[in-house]
């Protein structure tokens, strides 16, 4: 008997997929800039759209050019639910827990 990942993993049923509130999605290695505009699933207030990690070239602290990391963020929402500034302050607060996963351990 071979244990595969189907094996190992739930599958969840379309049914139990209902009912959410906020979506994550990605478009992964297909991603040609790796920027997309996700579209807000119906009965939901938003979807956060994640592109792919890339190397590019960024302004160091030093004001040096260099090589980084970067990873493009999308957020749909319904603004009728969700005000733009709250939506942009918990995009910045996701930028910092990306920027430094350290954050994600520490007690506040």
């Amino acid at each position: 008997y071979t244990l595969s990942l189907h094996d190992a993993l739930p599958i969840l049923k379309p049914n139990e997929l209902k009912g959410g509130t906020v979506t994550i999605t990605n478009i992964g290695s297909e991603s040609g800039s790796g920027f997309f505009t996700p579209i807000i699933n119906p009965g939901e207030s938003a979807i956060l759209g994640i592109g792919r990690i890339r190397k590019t070239p960024v302004v160091n602290e030093d004001g040096e050019l260099a090589v980084g990391n970067t990873l493009k963020l999308s957020l749909s929402f319904d603004h009728r639910l969700i005000d733009g500034a709250l939506a942009q302050k918990i995009m910045n607060e996701l930028k910092a827990l990306l920027s430094n996963p350290a954050y994600m351990l520490m007690e506040v």
